[in-house]
């Protein structure tokens, strides 16, 4: 491969992920509750996406079987979307990527259990070595943030869930139709969710039929379209030319561009306390250790068999492999 093609690719997972990064940023910008503003977002990307009709294609040429598994998966992407944007709320943008780099965590035990295979000595050491970061985390934040550090986590919960059933179905279809399926099955899912969800999360509910402002409305265009379909096209060219440990690699920085991110645009580190950024780097230190160590007791797969509906769908998060 000519080094100019990887030099090329290794800049566009970059931007990919620096793009995910200012998800988080755009959570805490847009006004609307956690409910509405996932709703518009994954309404917005799936109306885009009904405009391709490579999706239409893969979605005839589907089983209905896989249709419903696909189906199910949405759920779970549009309720860690939902935890991830509550959390942002409940706390800030800094507290809700922090969390979300414990997927690899919640990975290491659910994903062997959807594959069936044993689990790894290396991925349980890997949820021990985190705990003392998360207790410093916990404790760096004021308790009015706890509340979003607990969602947060749920949100890391729920990443690790539908990635690891992605893997396991990641073959069987092309993956701008299982995007498709998943955040419409998400937004049907949440459309249904609305009217409990006063009852279940108060301080998640919003009104769906409500236009968002017009703000609102350009920062979800943002959101949707230049933080969620653009870096999907783009990790799609990129990861033929990438093995897995580079992109793990990559996505490993999400987290760390998504609080530089948020202490340069909305000065949160006066929110938090030294004790939380040591509790970030510990988990971090930890996450970025892991593919290391994969790497040396295996040989990384190839790109071709890369997962980038994962990576489209998702704040990041550790999940190729």
């Amino acid at each position: 491969m000519p080094t100019s093609d990887r030099t090329r690719a290794q800049l566009q997972i970059h931007f990919c992920v620096l793009l995910w990064g200012f998800t988080a940023i755009l959570g805490k910008l847009i006004s609307l509750p956690a409910l509405p503003l996932v709703w518009w977002r994954m309404l917005l990307v799936v109306a885009a996406l009904a405009l391709i009709p490579r999706v239409w294609r893969g979605l005839r040429a589907l089983p209905p079987r896989l249709v419903l598994a696909y189906a199910g998966i949405g759920v779970l992407v549009a309720l860690h979307w939902l935890t991830f944007y509550g959390a942002i709320k409940l706390a800030n943008a800094s507290v809700a990527a922090t969390c979300i780099a414990l997927a690899p965590v919640f990975t290491a035990v659910i994903e062997p259990w959807v594959a069936r295979r044993p689990f790894r000595p290396r991925e349980l050491a890997l949820g021990v070595a985190v705990l003392p970061g998360v207790a410093l985390v916990v404790g760096g934040v004021p308790d009015g943030m706890r509340l979003g550090v607990a969602v947060g986590a749920l949100s890391a919960l729920l990443v690790a869930a539908f990635g690891s059933f992605n893997k396991r179905l990641v073959e069987h279809a092309d993956p701008l139709t299982v995007t498709g399926i998943e955040l419409g099955a998400g937004t049907l899912a949440l459309t249904l969710l609305a009217p409990l969800m006063p009852l279940l999360l108060p301080a998640f509910a919003g009104d769906l039929l409500v236009l968002p402002g017009l703000h609102d409305g350009a920062l979800l265009l943002v959101l949707s379209l230049g933080c969620t379909l653009l870096p999907f096209a783009l990790s799609l060219v990129a990861l033929r030319h990438l093995s897995a440990y580079t992109v793990q690699l990559a996505t490993n920085l999400e987290p760390v561009y998504a609080i530089v991110l948020a202490a340069l645009l909305l000065g949160e580190q006066r929110e938090l306390t030294p004790l939380f950024y040591l509790g970030v780097a510990i988990i971090l230190g930890a996450v970025f250790l892991d593919p290391l160590l994969s790497r040396r007791g295996r040989k990384p797969p190839p790109a071709e068999v890369q997962h980038p509906e994962v990576l489209g769908i998702s704040e990041a998060k550790q999940l190729v492999e």
